[in-house]
């Protein structure tokens, strides 16, 4: 029996539209509702269709997708609970700008509210899973065929547009009856730019560039950017989740983290701000002014010194500011030198993950690398990783749950590439089900970091530390999962047809981790780690700690009188203060 496309014409009008706007992605999870839809573009050549049962899965798979293709990804899912499970997924497409149309299937409004089962009332969604939100009601007439085009065409167009992001001022007071306020606090006003606009000149002083996670750079910002680094004696301060991997990129995290130590280097006088949410937690710079330059407009003050928005393009913005020649790079090999420097007082450091990133990360082949949500992204974070390897996270959510799901949506848009992935526990096994997908290739490797708990929480800088074991049940939600069972992972993996080893401590992890790092494309496989929770927390506090402060002029004052008159001296000082 041939199958054609369903006669409900709001149905035919989202599938005509779709092929119009070159979204070919679809990730279909099973249900009733939305049998109409699928079964019109199943048959359909034109479309690239994957299943997924897990619709929270599935919304991840699709940032993954998105994110690694570049193209848009559609979802379609039922009703009911199905269209619940999208959120996380879209929040992360939310906050880091993926095109990701989700497609949840309905009965119409008439049932909502009367007891009728998988009546979701979908009418107001929160603000941050959707740009755009749509119904396209069923069609009786041209009038409704219209309005469907034009809504439909909505929610395709936001996909794209400010910037990006998935299509579906409160001001509080506590009745302070005080009135004697006679003056306003110093503020600064934000100027807001468009490319019809002129520009303003670069201020004197120090420049940098800052990037938070992005998309992949093109070869032209690129340039364009190292042109501009070039001409201003600037530098690019960004971690693995950036996207740019120009000539005049620094990864600052390890001098960033210093808890005893702020270089000079950070400070800036023009801070130029790019991208969203940043992978590393430890960019606390304190600049005189910020340039925040992105399509959206929005006013995004994450360092407080926000003076000037560019609402347009980086391409746009680094061609305004890069006319003429230089080649300055005086700032650049000073904050080199810097992290060289501070990279050199590396002790040994215990087994885990912060020594498995420095052991491997300048040995990585040539993949893409995806980091789960915190221990292991902030580890990396600290070195340099080989040229041509970009890195990503869920940064968007800063959540652990999806990212296993991303990273195999990525893997699957581009099956010639290889994915490594470095997740904790908890992470891990909050996605797991996602490595059961038909649809896996054989370019995913994942490392898990099996410490048995969330050793965020058990880490030394922590509001959870003083309480120390008694963490473990509840707020580090240790004893999960196997409670780092040596053969439960291992029974998945391989059931699932993946190729696992495993290590438990230096000697075990440099005779296999070769193995892991193979550039060819084999046979899929977990690496499992096992690692102890405190040795986590003292590389944590060692890394955290290397530049000690220099001593205080009173120490250094206390210590020439003490090689001037002596001990005995000392101690008759100590006489006469206390008899006085």
């Amino acid at each position: 029996m041939e199958h054609y496309y369903s006669n409900e014409v709001n149905v035919q009008i989202l599938v005509a539209l779709l092929k119009k706007h070159g979204i070919k992605k679809i990730i279909v999870s099973p249900g009733a509702t939305n049998v109409c839809f699928v079964a019109s573009i199943q048959h359909d050549s034109f479309f690239e269709i994957y299943s997924s049962v897990d619709e929270r899965s599935a919304a991840y798979m699709a940032c993954g997708m998105a994110a690694e293709s570049g193209e848009p990804v559609a979802l379609s899912c039922t009703g009911a609970t199905a269209s619940r499970n999208y959120m996380p997924g879209l929040t992360e497409a939310y906050y880091s700008k993926l095109p990701v149309l989700a497609i949840t299937s309905h009965r119409g409004d008439s049932e909502i509210g009367h007891l009728i089962g998988q009546q979701i009332d979908r009418r107001q969604l929160p603000r941050d899973i959707a740009l755009e939100s749509v119904t396209l009601p069923n069609v009786k007439d041209e009038k409704d065929a219209r309005y469907c085009e034009i809504e439909a065409n909505k929610a395709i167009v936001a996909l794209r547009k400010n910037g990006g992001g998935p299509a579906h001022i409160n001001l509080y007071t506590r009745y302070n009856r005080q009135f004697t306020a006679k003056v306003l606090p110093d503020v600064e006003a934000v100027n807001l730019y468009t490319p019809c606009q002129k520009l303003p000149e670069i201020p004197e002083g120090r420049t940098a560039i800052f990037i938070g996670s992005h998309r992949r750079f093109t070869k032209e910002e690129t340039a364009l950017i190292d042109k501009f680094c070039a001409i201003h004696d600037a530098v690019v301060f960004c971690d693995h989740t950036s996207g740019y991997d120009g000539a005049y990129k620094v990864i600052w995290g390890l001098v960033a983290c210093q808890r005893q130590y702020k270089s000079e280097l950070s400070k800036i006088d023009t801070l130029i701000h790019l991208g969203e949410i940043p992978g590393s937690v430890f960019f606390k710079f304190h600049p005189k002014r910020v340039w925040r330059v992105n399509e959206d407009g929005a006013l995004r003050n994450m360092f407080g010194k926000l003076t000037d928005v560019f609402q347009m393009s980086e391409l746009l913005f680094f061609k305004a500011y890069s006319d003429g020649a230089g080649e300055k790079k005086n700032y650049l090999q000073s904050c080199r030198d810097e992290c060289q420097k501070i990279c050199d007082l590396i002790p040994e450091l215990p087994f885990g993950n912060i020594w498995i990133a420095k052991t491997i990360s300048d040995k990585l082949p040539s993949c893409v690398l995806h980091f789960g949500i915190l221990n292991s992204l902030r580890s990396w974070s600290f070195f340099k990783i080989p040229q041509g390897i970009y890195g990503k996270s869920n940064v968007g959510g800063y959540g652990i749950d999806g990212g296993i799901s991303s990273m195999i949506g990525a893997s699957l848009a581009s099956p010639d590439k290889l994915f490594i992935g470095i997740f904790g526990d908890l992470a891990f096994f909050y996605d797991m089900n996602s490595l059961g997908n038909r649809h896996v290739g054989n370019n995913v490797r994942i490392m898990l970091i099996n410490n048995g708990r969330g050793t965020e929480f058990r880490n030394y800088s922590h509001v959870c530390s003083p309480f120390g074991e008694e963490a473990d049940p509840f707020m580090a939600a240790s004893g999960h999962f196997g409670n780092k069972s040596l053969q439960l992972v291992r029974h998945y993996a391989e059931d699932l047809g993946y190729k696992y080893i495993t290590a438990s401590n230096k000697e075990e992890f440099n005779a296999v981790y070769k193995e892991f790092l193979s550039p060819e494309l084999c046979q899929s496989m977990i690496f499992e780690v096992f690692t102890d929770s405190q040795d986590e927390s003292d590389a944590l506090e060692t890394i955290m700690n290397l530049v000690k402060p220099p001593k205080s002029i009173l120490s250094s004052v206390k210590e020439n009188i003490k090689a001037v008159i002596g001990e005995k001296g000392i101690s008759v000082i100590k006489r006469i203060k206390g008899g006085a």
